[in-house]
């Protein structure tokens, strides 16, 4: 798997977390096996979250009346998106696969990581409507959403307080990364890292290490409304 390229979108506050701890572990493993490993470390980038006329540089389409996706996919057709975004893009470009590290917070992403997505996944580079097939523009790319939970395995069961978790994220698997033509693998979910003593804490990323070792081999998943609405 030479030439392979890993994009870590990461989003944590402090690089001492288990968040922290399991990118900190994706970028050895990668680094030991030749890979090349791109972090954009969205907290340590100050990355802006919120979507504004400023992402445009240049004239408007439409001063009057501002339409955010308007504007964004024609200033991705002429080159005229700020620099913050199409760095981004260029990485994602670049990646053979995402690995998205976060904590999961009120069942999605932190705003920080949300706010990249909205930014980042413009319509043109990561996706044209209409599609009737969600073949997005993302295509030959996988995608692994690695985050942590505040409540427990059970509490995220189907009879769990929180419910099923596979329903939780599906809306990001389907309506984000497959509807952009990438790839899911299945998700890596350290549940209620701060309830577990230090030895399980450990045994957490030691598993995700060497999951990461053969994860070239791993086959996607269904992401599509049937695989979880019957």
């Amino acid at each position: 798997m030479e030439g392979k390229t890993v994009l870590i979108v990461y989003a944590h506050q402090d690089p001492r977390s288990m968040n922290g701890s399991l990118k900190d572990a994706a970028v050895d493993v990668f680094h030991k096996r030749g890979y090349r490993v791109i972090v954009s470390d969205l907290y340590a980038m100050e990355f802006n979250a919120v979507a504004t006329k400023n992402d445009v540089l240049g004239d408007l389409c439409n001063p009057e009346h501002f339409n955010y996706a308007t504007e964004t996919t024609e200033a991705f057709k002429s080159g005229l998106l700020c620099e913050e975004i199409t760095k981004e893009q260029k990485k994602i470009q670049d990646a053979d696969l995402i690995i998205f590290q976060f904590p999961l917070y009120w069942f999605s992403f932190p705003a920080i990581m949300k706010g990249w997505i909205d930014r980042v996944f413009i319509k043109g580079f990561a996706f044209n409507v209409p599609s009737h097939r969600c073949d997005g523009l993302l295509q030959g790319k996988k995608a692994l959403l690695s985050f942590t939970t505040g409540g427990t395995k059970e509490m995220y069961s189907k009879e769990g307080a929180k419910g099923d978790i596979q329903l939780v994220i599906w809306p990001i698997h389907h309506g984000i990364l497959h509807f952009c033509g990438i790839k899911v693998l299945v998700p890596h979910i350290a549940y209620a890292p701060e309830l577990v003593t230090e030895e399980k804490r450990k045994e957490i990323i030691t598993l995700w290490a060497q999951r990461l070792e053969n994860i070239w081999d791993e086959k996607p998943i269904d992401c599509t409304s049937s695989c979880l609405f019957k």
